[in-house]
């Protein structure tokens, strides 16, 4: 299995606020949309409340929680305690591809523990006020590609680039 996230970031590599994303980028989201169909989904109980009722579950993804809180339940949803428990809850195919969503914690964790292969990410060019934050990363150790890079305009406010970064082997 290939182990990837995917998570945009501001130039302080604020993430988010008030358990909310803090732009609207629709380029951005439809990258995310695009990438993640089809691939099961890993994100934490606060990330998955963060998301529109409406659009929970993702829709044509396996959703995968993880949360401390053993009662946690999630219509149409996995919901598991532990980073373990989410790489070992499926049969994973070797070329299948798995998608950490956030948040910040969890980020966090898969990047302590050395679980990740690839990551995507969205550098927006500004700075946020935010209270949750993407791990100081060192890209020294990744192989980057730029996937994209957008100018701002009247329905994406904000310039971006997306980059891919794969683990040096």
């Amino acid at each position: 299995m290939i182990v990837s996230l995917i998570v945009a970031i501001s130039n302080n590599r604020a993430i988010g606020k008030n358990n909310q994303l803090i732009w609207h980028l629709p380029k951005d989201m439809k990258f995310f949309m695009d990438s993640t169909t089809s691939h099961p989904v890993i994100m934490g109980r606060k990330n998955y409340e963060s998301i529109p009722e409406k659009y929970r579950p993702l829709r044509n993804r396996t959703n995968i929680i993880i949360t401390r809180n053993k009662s946690f339940e999630a219509n149409g949803c996995l919901v598991v305690n532990s980073i373990e428990e989410s790489l070992s809850c499926m049969n994973f195919g070797d070329n299948e591809e798995i998608f950490v969503i956030g948040g910040g914690e969890i980020y966090k964790k898969f990047l302590d523990f050395n679980l990740i292969d690839r990551m995507y990410i969205t550098h927006i060019d500004e700075f946020f006020e935010g209270d949750t934050f993407f791990p100081d990363v060192n890209l020294d150790n990744w192989n980057s590609t730029e996937i994209m890079k957008h100018i701002k305009d009247n329905e994406n406010p904000h310039n971006f680039k997306i980059m891919c970064y794969s683990k040096k082997t």
